[in-house]
């Protein structure tokens, strides 16, 4: 028997942070000692990332680092995942760029704080089992598109041309680089080149150890000792600050508000599935499971945390949660330690920061782009159907040439609506006087075995697949077809429903037209095998009131033809 406490209790674990979940385990010294160590690992990786990712993002370096101690912390401190490792990432780069282009860098922190305030709203009302289910399709179209964006953001630092402004549209970059090809430098090609070179070799030779610490470091040193002409993050920056800033918010206006709400949005959305799809893969890796709307919230409070500290947008990065989980982190103790090295490194190393070429940041991120375009995933869904290959190629188009918001919210609604021509394409409807045709012979359930001969004067239906709007035309069309053939209105039909699992507003509404208009001709309406599910809508919305009119109820196709046949010998 059922236990009604049981539902509220599972209820509250739904936002417990797994930092809680795992200090309760029991957390002992040997626990922190690997969490230290994976910490350590990850913060390693993150610190050149977080300045790149800034500087690609169209603001300074330091706002990578802000946004990787504070939402970092946060994330690990109240997230659902065990090994979430928080801070900005490459799907931001072109929706942080567009924003600051066009709003300023005040816009874009209003931006991040809306956004939170969304996710917050979005775990509270437990969307984290929903926002997952965003189509393959387009999730890659618009990854791979922001993966060329910011390859093509970074050609004006790896071939160390003078551009002042770099425009913020991918064909107006690329005319800007064909009209400042001239300016070449060989030297930021050579550091750009080392750089990648030793990052792919490490890689491949040495997966274990921190390329891209390693290649920027490489490259720095080779620019200082040769004495190179490349242009670094002090030359174009200045100085780091080796503090956090204090808090401060950004003057919000309604009409400010307004303005930036679609954006406010593509940063939530984005955060939302990249924080779950990361967290689905750590669950892959370790067994572990998440909780998807505690998550959420946790995402929330870190782009508002990472806005007050004059960051950028966060959420879960898949690539430094993978090293996290294989330098062997344990709890979510290692993210905060992973936050908290990170600072320690900003405070110690910020007057050496400058001295770092920003072709080798850029080299950084060409690796970023080339990972983020999950080309394999990309021709694997080239052999899809013709209309998934459509949402990809449309999806990954618009983000390129258009904008990602665009792109986001068509490639869903295109994807809407083809699965709704395919759900609705899955319905069939059949009639006649032998509904059950000769291949049903196999069917075991209790409807399939029942072939008695249809007394005159009964019509039969069969109805397969979810009755929902999409498919409502096509009911409507044949039943006004049958209507027509047999030319006068049968004493009885049978709906055969049991094949129908669900029903929504649109197909109560058509079946309350059907019966109407067979209790106007004298027609007596008998449903059989009623889902749960619709049993419900259609009790919901007075279709199986009992009153006049309404249809009879038969818990199968073989009860529905002995009603049938009572009803006509009684007539």
């Amino acid at each position: 028997m059922a236990q009604p406490p049981a539902a509220p209790h599972r209820n509250r674990h739904l936002f417990v942070p797994k930092l809680v979940t795992a200090l309760r385990e029991g957390y002992g010294l040997g626990d922190f000692r690997h969490d230290a160590i994976a910490g350590l690992t990850v913060a390693i990786v993150a610190l050149p990332l977080a300045m790149a990712l800034a500087i690609a993002s169209g603001t300074t370096p330091e706002r990578g680092l802000f946004t990787a101690v504070i939402a970092g912390f946060i994330i690990s401190a109240f997230g659902g995942s065990r090994f979430q490792i928080g801070g900005p990432t490459g799907a931001f780069v072109v929706v942080v760029f567009n924003i600051i282009d066009r709003h300023g860098y005040d816009g874009l922190l209003i931006a991040t704080i809306m956004a939170g305030f969304m996710l917050l709203a979005f775990g509270l009302l437990r969307f984290g089992t929903y926002i997952k289910y965003v189509p393959q399709p387009v999730v890659t179209g618009f990854t791979a598109g922001i993966a060329v964006i910011i390859f093509s953001s970074q050609v004006r630092d790896l071939l160390g041309l003078e551009i002042d402004k770099l425009p913020a549209d991918f064909l107006h970059q690329w005319s800007a680089y064909l009209t400042n090809l001239a300016t070449v430098n060989p030297a930021a090609i050579g550091i750009a080149g080392l750089t990648l070179a030793l990052i792919i070799g490490l890689k491949r030779w040495r997966p274990r150890w921190p390329g891209f610490l390693i290649g920027v470091l490489a490259g720095t040193l080779l620019a200082l000792a040769a004495g190179l002409p490349v242009e670094t993050i002090g030359s174009r920056f200045g100085t780091i600050p080796n503090m956090l800033p204090s808090p401060s918010l950004p003057e919000v206006t309604l009409e400010r508000v307004r303005v930036l709400l679609p954006d406010a949005f593509t940063i939530a959305l984005l955060a939302g599935i990249e924080s779950l799809l990361s967290a689905m893969v750590a669950d892959g890796m370790t067994g572990r499971r998440h909780r998807s709307n505690c998550e959420l919230v946790a995402q929330g409070l870190a782009n508002l945390g990472s806005a007050l500290f004059g960051g950028l947008p966060a959420t879960g990065a898949i690539a430094r949660t993978a090293t996290n989980i294989r330098a062997g982190a344990r709890t979510p103790v290692a993210g905060i330690l992973h936050a908290g090295f990170l600072l320690l490194f900003m405070i110690a190393l910020a007057p050496l920061m400058i001295y770092v070429p920003l072709a080798c940041l850029a080299a950084v991120l060409v690796i970023v782009a080339w990972n983020m375009s999950e080309v394999e995933r990309f021709r694997h869904l080239m052999k899809a159907p013709r209309g998934d290959r459509v949402v990809l190629l449309l999806t990954f188009g618009l983000t390129v040439m258009v904008d990602l918001t665009v792109a986001i919210q068509v490639g869903i609604v295109l994807a809407a609506i083809l699965f709704m021509v395919r759900m609705a394409e899955a319905v069939e409807i059949q009639g006649g006087v032998n509904p059950l045709p000769q291949h049903d012979d196999g069917d075991e359930d209790e409807d399939s075995n029942a072939r008695e001969d249809l007394p005159p004067g009964v019509e039969v239906f069969l109805i397969r697949g979810p009755l929902f709007f999409g498919a409502t035309g096509q009911l409507t069309d044949v039943l006004a077809s049958v209507l027509e053939r047999i030319g006068v209105s049968p004493k009885i039909f049978i709906l055969r429903l049991r094949h129908v699992p669900m029903i929504d507003a649109s197909g109560a509404g058509t079946l309350e037209n059907f019966l109407k208009r067979c209790q106007s001709q004298g027609t007596i309406v008998i449903l059989s095998g009623l889902q749960p599910q619709p049993a419900e809508i259609m009790a919901r919305m007075g279709l199986t009131h009992g009153g006049t009119g309404a249809p009879l109820l038969a818990p199968d196709y073989r009860s529905a033809v002995a009603t049938a046949r009572t009803l006509i010998t009684q007539d």
